[in-house]
């Protein structure tokens, strides 16, 4: 009894249990069964790899100000990040992974990175 790859129809040689007929037709097949949910995913990380480099690109020195326009003009999105923190006085720090910066008055930010050697 000869087996198909669900992929492309060629004759699947091999194991009993193997499915595709190459790793390339395995992914294919895959990727279009995960189209949708990839996409979402995608244009999250996306966001928040662009979040991550605008605040790595301002905050060298590891904690420094700026203003949220430099941040606006720059493309930073202020609802994607992925994690928050809160401190003892009750102040609010949101991160994108490790690089993390708190709202201030009259629209300045406080950018801090977090020590993740370990």
């Amino acid at each position: 009894m000869s087996r198909t790859c669900p992929e492309c129809g060629d004759i699947i040689v091999g194991r009993e249990d193997k499915k595709f007929c190459s790793d390339a037709c395995r992914n294919a097949y895959n990727n279009k069964i995960n189209k949708d949910s990839n996409n979402y995913m995608r244009n999250i990380n996306n966001r928040l790899r662009k979040n991550y480099r605008i605040l790595a690109g301002i905050n060298v020195e590891g904690k420094t100000k700026t203003t949220k326009a430099k941040l606006l003009s720059k493309g930073f999105d202020f609802d994607y990040f992925t994690n928050l923190l809160q401190t003892k006085n009750g102040n609010t720090y949101y991160f994108v992974y490790e690089q993390g910066y708190m709202p201030l008055e009259n629209d300045y930010y406080i950018l801090v990175k977090k020590d993740i050697s370990q």
